[in-house]
């Protein structure tokens, strides 16, 4: 290796215990910025329709404007802070996040809001993959690495159990823009700790910006978001709708034939030789794809079918988050002593539960039925995103482990995309004088629980003796020289 590269591994090896805490904690407060925000955005959503009188695929672009900006730029945003600097890309994000959030505050309007939204994408784009490799470089170790890595994960659920509760206080006390204005303070406290205590860090082989491919990837995500949205309003025979898949398509396959002839690629082909990786990237997009349908359908049947106020939903929602902060951690343990099949299993069997036994809501449903529900689906979420992430990382060299994180991170952001927008225009195609709500969801929680299921079956093969083989393979291959000398 070079000079650079051992630079890098001391500086991550010298940090004492003490600083790799605090490096956790800092990480752990992004999460809690991102999490708060989903959450809060989520339990507003029934009250920014009414104020901005959107129909309901304003409000799947409410959601979807953000998730499909983080999930354009991720990989991007990985590879860039593995050139440029890890802990400047992070804090960059950081701060353009909290300039968006005050942005959305006050929008006047709700194209106004989607294009703010917007802006936090690119602020959100700029961290998440970027956390994962700063923790990847500060926890050498796999045991103390999955171990950190659940107890970032567990911060998602405290965010969870935080975001609806402040979300409905302040909505019901101020007002749906109020409910941007927590992620200024917290976001400039970040930025702040993460300049002056976490170390800096970044690839021994810079990496040249993919501009086709980047556009390519855009397009191809906005089109095909456009589509299923809109579709329901304006039929699939629309001529802009077909224009929209087409185009989607090209994209598509103009991408793939792209990246195979690039000499610096956005998306690396040859990651995907790998088994586990391979694996762990559909699983980003099918399981998480269930928790963005999961909490939009939730929030608007909580709100506008049993007429709850924005603090008792945001209540109800509880069991969900107390499941994901109490699985989380134990996920953990588990993935250090056990490895990731067996929380993989769980975590699908859970999701396809759950969801299954949300296949027959109607306007009368007990609530003891739905808390139970959710706390099931709370637990196939909290063991769902380490060893998921664990999986992806296996193998990788170091020092491409930002790009490696943006691609899984990307399918995570992708699957929430369409997961709103799928499960939202499923729901517009059936709405009808009568066909309810609650009735017009159930196709919608059939769809998850087998994404759900999907998880299962790949939890058992990216854990394979073969997919491990893929995985030593794949790492040689992007990098032998690391592995000189190495067993």
């Amino acid at each position: 290796m070079s000079s650079e590269a051992n630079s890098d591994v001391t500086v991550t090896l010298e940090l004492s215990q003490r600083q790799r805490v605090g490096v956790l904690l800092i990480c752990c407060l992004s999460l809690l910025i991102v999490g708060v925000d989903i959450n809060i955005v989520n339990v507003a959503l029934p009250s920014i329709g009414r104020q901005l009188h959107a129909p309901l695929s304003g409000l799947q672009w409410t959601i979807d404007g953000y998730t499909l900006v983080l999930a354009s730029l991720l990989i991007f945003s990985g590879s860039t802070a593995d050139r440029l600097g890890r802990r400047r890309t992070f804090v960059a994000g950081v701060l353009i996040f909290s300039a968006g959030s005050l942005l959305c505050s006050l929008s006047p309007n709700l194209t106004a809001l989607v294009i703010f939204r917007m802006v936090q994408g690119v602020g959100g784009s700029m961290m998440t993959p970027v956390v994962l490799s700063i923790l990847n470089h500060t926890f050498p170790d796999r045991k103390e690495r999955a171990r950190a890595i659940g107890i970032w994960a567990a911060m998602f659920g405290i965010s969870m159990a935080l975001g609806p509760v402040l979300g409905g206080v302040l909505v019901s006390s101020i007002g749906w823009r109020s409910i941007f204005w927590v992620n200024v303070p917290i976001g400039l406290a970040t930025a702040f700790l993460a300049h002056r205590y976490v170390p800096e860090s970044r690839a021994e082989v810079a990496r040249k910006f993919d501009g086709p491919g980047q556009a390519l990837v855009i397009t191809m995500l906005a089109t095909l978001t456009y589509g299923i949205i809109e579709a329901p309003k304006r039929g699939l025979s629309s001529g802009l709708i077909v224009a929209s898949f087409a185009l989607a398509a090209a994209a598509l396959a103009s991408f793939l034939v792209w990246e195979r002839r690039s000499d610096d690629p956005l998306i690396d082909p040859r990651f995907f030789h790998s088994v586990p990786f391979a694996s762990a990237t559909v699983m980003a997009l099918f399981a998480v794809s269930t928790l963005g349908g999961f909490l939009f359908v939730n929030t608007i049947y909580l709100q506008d079918v049993r007429k709850l106020s924005p603090l008792h939903a945001g209540l109800d929602i509880l069991p969900l988050a107390i499941a994901i902060v109490i699985s989380a951690p134990i996920c953990g343990q588990v993935l250090s002593r056990r490895g990731s099949r067996i929380p993989l299993v769980l975590a699908g069997s859970a999701l396809a539960v759950s969801c299954l036994m949300l296949t027959h809501l109607s306007d009368t449903t007990p609530f003891s039925w739905l808390f139970v529900a959710y706390a099931i689906f709370g637990v196939g979420i909290g063991f769902n995103s380490t060893p998921m992430t664990s999986v992806a990382l296996s193998g990788m060299p170091r020092d491409q482990s930002g790009a490696a994180a943006g691609i899984v991170t990307t399918a995570r952001q992708v699957g929430t995309t369409l997961g709103v927008a799928v499960v939202g225009s499923l729901i517009s195609s059936r709405l009808s004088g009568s066909v309810r709500f609650a009735s017009a969801s159930h196709l919608g929680w059939y769809v998850m629980a087998g994404c759900g299921v999907l998880t299962i079956v790949l939890g058992f093969v990216a854990t394979s003796q073969w997919a491990r083989s893929t995985a030593r393979r794949t790492a040689l291959l992007l990098n032998p020289e690391y592995f000189e000398g190495r067993t």
